[in-house]
């Protein structure tokens, strides 16, 4: 039978340094995942997620169970991701309105004979996830984590107002503005959601490589190690939606993705060196 994580905690605050190890394999997806679709570049997350971690690891004798460990870890992280500095994709993000006259841009053409047929729909996928991670950093950071937690994660609202030290009902009021913001842009702009709309992946993705956006061999998300991939949504099902199921849809889609092979060892690597200092109790 698995050791639940509650063992594994504690276990490692008993001081031993292979449950700590497990813990933070149980835990490291989940926190990557949060910082990159918050950070909205894998370089960044990698660097955001590694420091959560050490906080983490560092601040274990501090959890006290008041709640589950999972919320705490949560918790961590959406302290250090909300204060944490603007990183590159947060340096070059528009508002809402900005991104609507980017995508008013005209973007047809046809595709490339040297993009083998295999590679377009990952290629198409890689618009779509990048379409979205862009819409997030739309938003502001307290409005994105609500987003997040709520819309890619399921988290409810009173687990997501204990995450965010808030009241359910100020949780509730945040992710409603989110959710709408989030919505209308989607509303009058993504051809998933609204067939109407001009803006269509399979439409502008041969011109976005054309352009050098998307980089056939570089792709961050379509291209990202998963534990489990998203799958690829017909346009019939999303009209058996309404548009907000539509729009949860899509985001809830995305690959569920996973932290860099080499994560836990670098972790491993920082906290041998006697860089970091973990709590008394391991040895």
């Amino acid at each position: 039978m698995e050791t639940t994580i509650e063992d594994l905690v504690q276990q490692a605050k008993d001081g031993k340094k292979v449950a700590l190890e497990s813990l933070v394999r149980r835990i490291q997806d989940r926190v990557y995942g949060l910082a990159l679709r918050m950070l909205g570049y894998p370089a960044d997350a990698e660097d955001a997620a590694q420091e959560i971690l050490i906080k983490v690891v560092t601040r274990l004798d501090s959890f006290r169970q008041e709640s589950a460990f999972t919320t705490w870890v949560y918790r961590v992280a959406a302290n250090h991701l909300l204060t944490t500095r603007k990183r590159l994709a947060e340096n070059q993000v528009l508002s809402f309105e900005d991104y609507e006259c980017l995508l008013e841009t005209e973007m047809t053409a046809d595709w490339q004979e040297s993009i083998p047929e295999a590679e377009r729909g990952l290629i198409v996928q890689e618009i779509m996830l990048s379409c979205t991670h862009g819409m997030l950093l739309c938003l502001d950071r307290p409005h994105r984590i609500t987003y997040i937690l709520s819309q890619v994660f399921d988290i409810s609202s009173k687990e997501g107002a204990a995450i965010l030290d808030i009241s359910p009902a100020a949780y509730r009021k945040r992710l409603s503005r989110a959710r709408e913001r989030i919505q209308t842009f989607m509303l009058r702009n993504c051809g998933l959601v609204n067939p109407d709309n001009r803006c269509h992946c399979e439409r502008v993705a041969p011109q976005a490589v054309r352009a050098n956006v998307i980089d056939p061999n570089n792709l961050l998300f379509a291209g990202h190690r998963s534990r489990a991939k998203g799958n690829v949504i017909s346009l019939e099902y999303l009209q058996e939606l309404d548009s907000l199921q539509r729009t949860a849809a899509l985001f809830r889609n995305h690959p569920d993705y996973a932290a860099p092979e080499a994560f836990l060892e670098s972790l491993k690597e920082l906290v041998d060196s006697g860089q970091v200092r973990l709590f008394e109790g391991l040895h």
